[in-house]
């Protein structure tokens, strides 16, 4: 008995400030400004928004102008007609510039990989547009679209048609001019990264594909597009988040006009919250547009996810 309780003195005592502690309080120490900004930037203004949605707040009156009143902003939104015509100008957008603008990258990134040399001159050149400016873009396009001396429509006008399109100033076409400008300015980030996607698929498919007297079109449909598909994947759940958020080409062209024809939510956010400071209302669309991203991308993913699984 007195051997054992010997051996058990003679065992050194664990010190509660060890080693592993240290490492475990600098680590926290390190992620701690990281954790601090995602909680004052995007968890906070997140729940302090959902709140403000259930609200009659105008930013003007301070907080002491708040009124609690439940979902009357929600029910407005049902009613408000420019609410309604930017939701149908969004899912239009989104319908139109997602397919297209993936469909032309993927067909334009086959092409340059297998028939194009320096391929990495044509790299370059399609994605100068995507890290440029969206202003000086919306300026260049602009001036393109001016309905008299731009050189669209001095060029339709060459050709023969008497009266061509006043496109930003033509309530039918402001945004399918401003949705040809999109899918142009990120044509070049979705062909990069559909050429890295086709690095990885091995020419040994291709040549036994040729072996059994394959053409072009069934080598890309058989065997191209099935393996790009986590590319389009991912590609499609991101062009689908940005075109829910097009803002900054509609503020600088259009303005949401003529008439409305080119406003989308985030400009009626922005109206709303910024320049009526109605924010109770502003955030009651700001979680509907969130809720229907949430959607549409789940959508998306899941019918993906079959098709992989088929």
């Amino acid at each position: 008995m007195s051997l054992a309780i010997k051996r058990s003195t003679d065992q050194p005592q664990k010190k509660w400030w060890n080693q592993r502690r240290k490492e475990g309080i600098i680590g926290w120490i390190f992620l701690a400004p990281e954790a601090i900004g995602i909680i004052v930037l995007a968890i906070f203004p997140l729940i302090f928004s959902l709140f403000l949605s259930f609200t009659d707040w105008n930013l003007v009156n301070g907080f002491e102008g708040m009124k609690w009143v439940g979902f009357d902003n929600f029910t407005r939104l049902a009613e408000d007609s420019k609410f309604i015509k930017a939701l149908e100008n969004n899912i239009f957008f989104t319908a139109i510039t997602v397919p297209v603008g993936l469909m032309v990258a993927m067909i334009m990134a086959v092409i340059i990989h297998t028939k194009v040399y320096a391929k990495d001159l044509f790299k370059v050149l399609f994605f100068i547009p995507y890290i440029c400016s969206t202003v000086a873009v919306a300026a260049v396009w602009a001036a393109l679209y001016h309905p008299s001396s731009g050189p669209i429509n001095r060029f339709l006008m060459q050709i023969g048609l008497e009266h061509p399109p006043k496109w930003l100033v033509d309530s039918h076409y402001a945004i399918i001019a401003i949705m040809v400008i999109a899918i142009w300015q990120a044509l070049g980030y979705q062909m990069i990264i559909f050429m890295a996607g086709l690095t990885q698929i091995s020419e040994d498919l291709y040549e036994a594909a040729d072996i059994d007297g394959a053409n072009g079109f069934k080598k890309f449909w058989f065997i191209t597009m099935p393996l790009l598909a986590p590319t389009t994947l991912f590609l499609t759940i991101t062009t689908i988040i940005s075109s829910f958020k097009v803002f900054d080409l509609i503020k600088f062209l259009t303005d949401g006009g003529p008439n409305d024809a080119s406003t989308v939510i985030v400009y009626r956010i922005y109206e709303e919250g910024f320049i009526n400071f109605n924010m109770g209302y502003a955030s009651a669309m700001s979680w509907i547009l969130f809720l229907l991203v949430i959607l549409v991308t789940s959508v998306t993913w899941i019918f993906q996810a079959k098709e992989k699984r088929s």
